[in-house]
């Protein structure tokens, strides 16, 4: 039975020889982009088109058609290739968008002719090049994913969008469309490439995922670089249409061609018919580290998708049923006799048949991604670890700051129980804000005022503590405002254990002194960087990463501390001043819209369950949950301990 899939579904390959299918309702040109396990091309030569027909192991004719048959031999796909990519392109000449022409239909079929899924082009309007479909590769299994990605300004945009710089997509661009004759399409894969290695799939086809190549993955010589880094998204508590969206965004950890930590020995394969067995590191990355954060990332996108997945197929049911139901009553000859009742229970069976085919897909990715998260969690290091994982009671203070920290968990409806960490790039490119009122949720809501405004800082004390366990001793400081000195039973862990750069500042003048001396910093470092001599910065000046954790702004700050504020929040994260704000909104009010670029600048977090994050890929509202340590329990007195030791040896 063929799975009919909806976009960003995905659906397991049995064969490795395979023939893709598509059915236009126009000519149009077909082209194979073959990415990395990030989906990004490693140069215009990574794309058959028209003008360069053969790749190795890979070869498309140059015709537009609006039948074609694809032979795929994924045997032959090389080990660097992760993801074989179709892309259809109206050729020049043609109706000038998709949604001027009937929607297109790819599938995907065994060598004997039976269609193992299938899948609908929908939705395209103005778009002229669209990625149709992808075979990727997941923990060494082959899967179809139904990604219907369009692109209005063509195909150069589309090879933009894969990792291409602008000026070769454009040329390459020029080159597939200028050189298309008529004719019929065949692409086929040739045999003898080299066997497939135990990459990690499902990444998004967009310029939001940045995890570097892993070279265990590559010919041997010479090693990979990274890709260029892509702008992160920039979220807010005020970001229109909906809520903001996290920050996944890879850091460029290595760039440099040292030779990679050894990479994790990968798991049996699997069985006719099972899953792929996790394996704990199994994305791409130079270190162990940064293997994890990719693979991190993967369960992010992983869970986004399969949930978007299972979402669509159920709204395309219900739109389905209701369609059917309306037809049904408006038909005079339903009215008389058995025949409406017939056609109602008909269109309802048909709607409990297509979401429980979409429930099995879904509940299929879940429990490999559980089995995943299983492996995954234990072997985090202490930066992306909970406060709970054994990895703590033998952390040391490390001699390198790490790539990523943990601030929390974040899940969705479908399956509240599979946890992904949240995880943000280290030095912080933006300032965090725990809200301590009332008014953000419902949870919050629910709570006492105090007990609210004590979680709060519970949970800043606990971020601030995982950064200076995080960093080496003498590369991170931590400066604290608490003006009224309310928040002195949450900082005592930090107090007692002496790791402070400087005792809470209270009172109007401990905010003055303390906004002045972190701001001559940010100004001094700004002018030795910009004239190229950093060495030359007063002996005064701490060029270790500062933290300044700020509890309930805005009391104690006058007019003069507040625009300090907004300029350590703008100005320092590019010179290693960092802000941490526990504050309530509504108690700034006073201050009207001149605060409103302060708050947009950091990014919310709730001490409170509360479904304000949305992720990069698909916008669903995911649930974020601090994570704290154990009741009870010494974890982080014993890792502020270390630290201090840590300082102390070297002084």
């Amino acid at each position: 039975m063929t799975a009919e899939l909806v976009r960003g579904q995905n659906h397991p390959l049995s064969r490795s020889r395979v023939e893709i299918r598509v059915s236009a309702g126009t000519p149009v040109l077909a082209l194979a982009q073959l990415g990395d396990d990030t989906g990004r091309l490693a140069g215009p030569g990574a794309v058959a088109h028209p003008g360069a027909r053969t790749l190795p192991g890979l070869e498309v004719p140059g015709a537009a058609s609006g039948q074609h048959r694809i032979a795929v031999d994924l045997d032959a796909v090389a080990p660097a290739v992760h993801r074989v990519g179709l892309v259809l392109v109206l050729p020049p000449g043609g109706p000038g968008h998709f949604g001027a022409v009937p929607a297109s239909y790819v599938s995907v079929a065994d060598p004997e002719g039976a269609e193992l899924a299938g899948y609908t082009l929908t939705g395209l309007e103005s778009e002229t090049a669209v990625v149709a479909l992808e075979l990727y590769r997941r923990q060494g299994a082959w899967k179809v994913r139904a990604v219907g990605q369009g692109y209005a300004a063509g195909l150069g945009a589309l090879l933009t969008d894969a990792g291409l710089p602008a000026p070769a997509a454009a040329e390459l661009a020029a080159a597939a469309l200028g050189t298309a004759p008529a004719g019929d399409i065949t692409l086929a894969v040739m045999p003898g490439g080299p066997a497939p290695t135990v990459p990690r799939g499902l990444r998004a086809p967009s310029t939001a995922q940045t995890p570097t190549p892993s070279p265990q993955d590559v010919p041997a010589a010479p090693a990979p670089t990274p890709p260029p880094m892509p702008p992160q998204p920039q979220p807010g508590p005020d970001t229109a249409g909906g809520p903001p969206t996290i920050s996944y965004a890879h850091p460029r950890r290595r760039t440099s061609t040292e030779p990679p930590e050894p990479a994790p020995r990968p798991a049996a394969p699997p069985r006719p018919g099972e899953q792929p067995r996790p394996v704990a590191g199994d994305a791409s990355g130079w270190s162990m580290e940064e293997r994890l954060y990719n693979q991190v990332w993967g369960m992010f996108e992983d869970l986004a998708r399969s949930v978007a997945a299972y979402r669509g197929a159920v709204e395309f049911a219900d739109s389905r049923m209701d369609r059917e139901l309306d037809e049904a009553l408006s038909d005079p000859r339903h009215r008389l006799g058995g025949s409406g009742n017939a056609a109602r229970d008909a269109a309802r069976g048909r709607r409990e048949e297509l979401v429980a085919r979409a429930q099995e897909v879904l509940d299929r990715d879940l429990v490999q991604l559980t089995s995943e998260s299983e492996v995954v969690e234990p072997a985090l290091p202490a930066a992306y670890a909970r406060w709970d994982n054994p990895v703590w009671h033998a952390h040391s203070v490390p001699a390198e700051a790490p790539l990523a920290l943990r601030l929390g968990d974040l899940h969705l409806p479908e399956r509240p129980d599979l946890r992904i960490p949240m995880l943000v790039r280290v030095p912080l490119e933006r300032g965090l804000w725990i809200d301590n009122g009332r008014t953000g949720s419902e949870a919050a809501m629910a709570m006492d005022t105090d007990r609210l405004r004590r979680a709060a800082m519970d949970m800043a004390v606990a971020h601030a503590a995982r950064m200076l366990a995080a960093h080496p001793a003498d590369r991170f400081a931590v400066h604290v405002i608490d003006a009224a000195g309310a928040g002195a039973a949450s900082l005592a862990p930090l107090v007692r254990a002496g790791v402070l750069a400087g005792a809470p500042a209270a009172g109007a003048a401990g905010v003055t002194e303390t906004l002045e001396r972190l701001t001559r910093r940010v100004d001094l470092v700004q002018m030795a960087v910009r004239a190229g001599a950093p060495e030359d910065l007063p002996p005064d000046v701490d060029t270790s990463d500062q933290l300044l954790i700020v509890h309930d702004f805005p009391h104690g700050f006058d007019d003069r501390a507040v625009t300090r504020l907004r300029y350590l929040a703008d100005e320092g994260p590019a010179v290693g001043v960092h802000l941490l704000m526990v504050a309530d909104r509504d108690e700034a009010s006073a201050y009207g819209p001149l605060l409103d670029p302060l708050w947009r600048s950091l990014m919310r977090l709730s001490p409170v369950p509360d479904n304000h994050l949305a992720d990069p890929w698909v916008h669903h509202a995911w649930t974020f949950e601090p994570d704290l340590p154990p009741q009870g329990s010494r974890v982080l007195d014993q890792a502020l301990e270390r630290v201090a030791a840590a300082r102390g040896r070297a002084r």
